[in-house]
C-alpha cells in the first residue's frame, strides 16, 4: 500500500508544533522573569481572541482594561514567587489584591461608557481575567516553587550533560506539561481506534473512549513521574495527579470548543499555522496549573519520604 503524501497544511502544523513545543521547553528551563514573559506574551494573544468570539456574539467587553489588568496579576504573581523587588509580605498581598481591584476596576469602566454596559459585557470582562490572567498565573507559581521535599530525588542534582540544576518547581512544571501532552496523545490514539461512543455533542470528534485512554495514559505517566521525583507514595499519587490534570485537560478542552460552538467559528483565530488560534492550543493548558498547584501543596506531607 502506497504511504498517502503530507499535505502542505499537515507539515506546517507538524512544524509549527515542534517549534511552539521547543520555544516551550526553554521558557519553561528558563523560569523566573523569562517565563512570566513568555506567559504573558501568550495569555494576551489568547486573550484577544477571546474577546474577538465575544463580539461575535454581540457582547462589548472592557477589552484594553482586562489585558492591563490580566498583565499586572501576572507580574504581580511573579513578584510574590520571589523576584526581590518587594519583601514577600507585600508582594504576597499585593498579588492577593489585583483580582478583585481589577474587577471593581473593569466594572467601573463600564459603568462610565457612552452605553452602559450590559450583565453579558461585565460577564465576559471578568471570565477573561479570570480565564486567561488568574487561571494561567498558577503556571508562574508553580515554576517558582522551590521546597526541595517537594522533588526529593532531584534536589541539588543536575540535568544530564547539562550544568542545570534541578528545582522542584522546573520538575513539576515540565512534569505538568508531559500528563498533558500523554492525555493528548492518548486522547487522539485510543479515539482514532477505538472510538464509538460520542464525548459530548459540543465537540463531535470526541469520544468517551477517547476520554478514558486520555486519562489512563496520564495516569500512567503521572505514577513515573511520581516515582521519578521521589516521592514517599509515588505511584499513587503520580496516578491521581495524572487522573486530576487529564480530567481539567479535557474541561479545559470542550469549554472552548463550547465558545467557538455559541460565537459560531472552527477556529479562535489563525495565529498558528495549521493549528488554528493560540486559544486552540492553550485550552488544556488553563485549567490544569491551578488544579496541579492545588493537589501538590495540599498533599505535600504524603509525598515525604519517611
Amino acid at each position: 500500500m502506497t504511504p498517502r503524501p503530507r499535505t502542505a497544511t499537515s507539515l506546517a502544523r507538524l512544524a509549527s508544533g515542534w517549534a511552539a513545543g521547543g520555544i516551550g521547553f526553554v521558557v519553561v528551563m528558563l523560569g523566573g522573569w523569562w517565563f512570566t514573559l513568555a506567559v504573558g506574551v501568550i495569555v494576551h494573544l489568547g486573550l484577544l481572541e477571546f474577546f474577538r468570539m465575544a463580539r461575535f456574539k454581540g457582547i462589548k467587553p472592557a477589552s484594553r482594561t482586562t489585558l492591563v489588568a490580566v498583565q499586572l496579576l501576572l507580574l504581580t504573581t511573579q513578584a510574590a514567587a520571589g523576584s526581590g523587588w518587594f519583601s514577600a509580605g507585600v508582594a504576597n498581598d499585593l498579588a492577593a489584591a489585583v483580582l478583585p481591584a481589577s474587577g471593581a476596576v473593569i466594572c467601573g469602566w463600564l459603568l462610565l461608557q457612552p452605553t452602559t454596559g450590559t450583565i453579558a459585557d461585565i460577564a465576559a470582562s471578568i471570565f477573561g481575567l479570570f480565564y486567561l490572567g488568574f487561571l494561567p498565573s498558577h503556571w508562574i507559581k508553580l515554576r517558582a516553587l522551590a521546597d526541595p521535599g517537594l522533588a526529593p530525588a532531584l534536589s541539588g542534582s543536575s540535568l544530564p550533560g547539562i550544568p542545570w540544576p534541578w528545582s522542584s518547581g522546573l520538575a513539576l512544571t515540565l512534569l505538568a506539561c508531559f500528563l498533558i501532552v500523554a492525555t493528548d496523545i492518548g486522547s487522539y490514539v485510543i479515539g482514532r481506534r477505538w472510538g464509538r461512543h460520542p464525548l459530548s455533542p459540543i465537540s463531535p470528534g470526541k469520544t468517551v473512549e477517547g476520554a478514558l485512554g486520555g486519562i489512563g495514559c496520564a495516569m500512567a505517566v503521572g505514577a513515573l513521574g511520581g516515582l521519578w521525583l521521589g516521592w514517599r507514595w509515588g505511584a499513587p499519587l503520580g496516578c491521581l495527579l495524572g487522573g486530576v490534570v487529564a480530567l481539567f485537560a479535557l474541561v479545559g478542552d470542550l469549554t472552548e470548543s463550547m465558545m467557538k460552538r455559541d460565537a459560531g467559528l472552527k477556529d479562535s483565530g489563525d495565529a498558528i499555522p495549521g493549528h488554528g488560534g493560540i486559544l486552540d492550543r492553550i485550552d488544556s493548558y488553563l485549567f490544569v496549573p491551578a488544579m496541579f498547584y492545588a493537589v501538590v501543596t495540599l498533599l505535600y506531607p504524603l509525598l515525604q519520604r519517611s
